[in-house]
């Protein structure tokens, strides 16, 4: 039976921290994995995993740049990984499955948004292909090295309310518009924890997805800042609006959807803000994605998330579960 999207009374909300989460939490012997871990709130993740006794490893596409800005974090490591480029994820995981050790928690954080057309591989488009398809090969690749009872977490954003899977042209061959393109990717990053949930259960290996906030990282570099003021994030001097979370704040969901007791036997589900999330209302009405709340529809249907999963397997190759899909 799925897990109900409905909250369930966590006692945390969207000024709680990483370090509230983890109170009394002890990961030590864990292994974590944690893809965009070296910056925003992907360091932030990384440091409160490491500071409650997990081992951290990092993929990073600039492994130079991630070993210094984890320099100081005790049980950090860093590993180089193009998610865009599938033959540098068969390398990663190739490499990991070597050493012959086992992942208690995968978090896939990396992550780019909003940016110029951009084509990757075979010609796909870069965010979905970035964001969900390096992603799905990755865990796909890594699945025999998942410890039965992990969690795996998918970083997504409500920039998923921007548009469902658009089936008949995923990689925007007509009419690229940056934000559809966003939008689509974190739809895929939610359905692709919908359905991982779905064939993990049978090891006790649970999938969560989940919108950490509305946070100013490096993750909004592709935005001019006349967008930004627009968009009413920033002001003319820069100064970010009061709706923005802390790093620490915004890294709070993702390891508390990791961590947490209170998710024990749970799955499949969008979560923000700590809990897990309501279905988004129909016709909300509000024009700014950052103050929207919910997770729509299209996004949890298990339709939706199978086909996915196949589109995805077909397009990467790679399908850990070929044989009991």
């Amino acid at each position: 039976m799925g897990t109900p999207q409905r909250q369930i009374g966590s006692g945390f909300d969207a000024t709680s921290t990483t370090t509230d989460v983890l109170h009394g939490i002890d990961l030590t012997g864990k292994l974590a994995l944690v893809t965009g871990g070296y910056s925003g709130i992907g360091l932030e993740t990384t440091r409160a995993l490491a500071g409650a006794g997990a081992h951290v490893v990092v993929p990073a596409r600039r492994p130079d740049v991630a070993q210094e800005a984890l320099t100081g974090i005790t049980g950090a490591e860093v590993g180089e990984l193009d998610l865009a480029d599938l033959d540098s994820v068969h390398t990663f995981a190739d490499r990991f499955h070597a050493t012959g050790r086992r992942l208690d928690i995968v978090i896939t954080g990396a992550g780019i948004m909003a940016t110029p057309e951009t084509r990757v591989g075979p010609g796909w488009e870069a965010q979905f292909a970035t964001n969900h398809l390096g992603h799905f090969a990755l865990v796909n690749r890594l699945w025999p090295a998942i410890t039965d009872d992990a969690r795996v977490i998918a970083v997504s954003s409500r920039g998923h309310h921007f548009s469902p899977i658009r089936w008949t042209d995923p990689h925007f061959q007509t009419g690229y518009d940056k934000w559809l393109a966003y939008g689509q990717a974190k739809t895929a990053n939610i359905l692709f924890a919908v359905h991982l949930d779905r064939l993990g259960q049978a090891r006790g290996v649970r999938a969560f997805a989940l919108h950490p906030g509305s946070i100013l990282t490096h993750l909004t570099r592709h935005i001019p800042h006349d967008e930004r003021v627009a968009q009413g994030w920033i002001d003319e001097n820069g100064t970010p609006s009061a709706y923005f979370k802390t790093p620490e704040a915004g890294a709070a969901t993702q390891v508390w959807a990791a961590t947490s007791p209170r998710l024990d036997g749970l799955g499949g589900v969008y979560l923000e803000d700590c809990d897990i999330a309501e279905p988004a209302p129909a016709g909300d009405g509000v024009t700014d994605v950052g103050l929207r709340h919910g997770v729509r529809p299209h996004a949890t249907d298990p339709a939706e998330a199978d086909r996915l999963w196949t589109l995805s397997a077909d397009l990467t190759g790679v399908d850990a579960f070929a044989t009991s899909r």
